[in-house]
C-alpha cells in the first residue's frame, strides 16, 4: 500500500462521522503534524494559495519553522455563474481549461480568451497587492509545500503545480485539509506527494468541513505574510 492509499484509507469516512475543522487555522495545525518530517528542512518553503489557503499555510510554516510565501491561482469562472469553473490560471499565465464544459456551453475561443484574460489580470493584481514589493521566492531546487484550504475539483491546484514545475523545484508536496476522492487522485498524479487529512465520501463541498469558512480578506493575507516575514527575520 503506497502513501496515497494509506491516506485515503485513513481519511475516507462516513460524512456523518467525519470531524469538521473549527477553521482554517486549526486545519493548518493538524496538517503540520502530518508534515512534521519537513520541520526546519533546508531549501524548503511553504506556499499558500490566496486567499483561503494562506491561513492554513501560515500555521504549517509556523509549526515547521519554514518560510511562507504565496502562489496566486484564480478560478476562471463563467460570468454571472461564479461557481461554474471553466478552468484556472496561475502566475506567469499558465492555464488549465475544461474543454468539455466549454464545448458544452458553446463558448467561442474569443469569449474564452476574454474571460481568461480578465482572470489573469486579477492574478497579477493580487500578486502585486500581497507582496508589498517583496520579490517572488526562489523555487529552483527547493522543496515546495503548496497549500490550499481544500480540493473540490482540484483544477486550481493542478494549474499551480504545473506552473511551479516550470521553475524547476526539487519536489512539490501538496498539502490540504480535505479533498474529494476525484480531486485527490487528479492532484496526486501531478504532484510528488499529497498530504490530505480527510477524504470524505460523499464530499459535497469544501466549506461543509469547516465550522467557520468565512471568506479570507486581502488584508488578512497581507497581515499573515508580514507576520511570517517578521518571524523569519528574527530567526535568521
Amino acid at each position: 500500500m503506497d502513501s496515497f492509499d494509506r491516506i485515503a484509507s485513513a481519511a475516507q469516512q462516513d460524512p456523518q462521522q467525519t470531524p469538521r475543522f473549527n477553521d482554517r487555522h486549526e486545519a493548518g495545525r493538524i496538517l503540520a503534524r502530518q508534515l512534521a518530517g519537513y520541520a526546519g528542512k533546508h531549501n524548503t518553503i511553504v506556499l499558500g494559495l490566496p486567499r483561503g489557503g494562506v491561513p492554513v499555510a501560515y500555521e504549517i510554516a509556523d509549526a515547521l519553522r519554514l518560510p511562507l510565501d504565496i502562489f496566486v491561482v484564480k478560478k476562471i469562472s463563467l460570468p454571472g455563474y461564479g461557481e461554474m469553473a471553466l478552468g484556472a490560471v496561475a502566475s506567469e499565465g499558465v492555464y488549465i481549461l475544461d474543454k468539455d464544459l466549454i464545448e458544452h456551453l458553446g463558448l467561442s475561443q474569443s469569449e474564452v480568451e476574454q474571460i481568461a484574460t480578465t482572470a489573469y489580470e486579477e492574478v497579477e493584481r493580487r500578486e502585486s497587492r500581497y507582496r508589498d514589493n517583496r520579490p517572488p521566492p526562489r523555487i529552483e531546487k527547493q522543496t515546495v509545500i503548496v497549500v490550499d484550504d481544500g480540493l473540490a475539483t482540484g483544477s486550481s491546484m493542478q494549474v499551480a503545480v504545473n506552473a511551479l514545475r516550470r521553475k524547476h523545484p526539487a519536489r512539490i508536496v501538496v498539502a490540504v485539509p480535505v479533498a474529494s476522492q476525484e480531486a485527490a487522485v487528479e492532484v496526486k498524479a501531478v504532484a510528488d506527494e499529497l498530504v490530505c487529512a480527510r477524504i470524505p465520501d460523499p464530499f459535497y463541498a469544501v466549506g461543509l468541513w469547516y465550522d467557520d469558512f468565512s471568506q479570507t480578506s486581502d488584508e488578512e493575507v497581507r497581515e499573515l505574510l508580514n507576520s511570517a516575514a517578521a518571524r523569519q527575520r528574527q530567526a535568521s
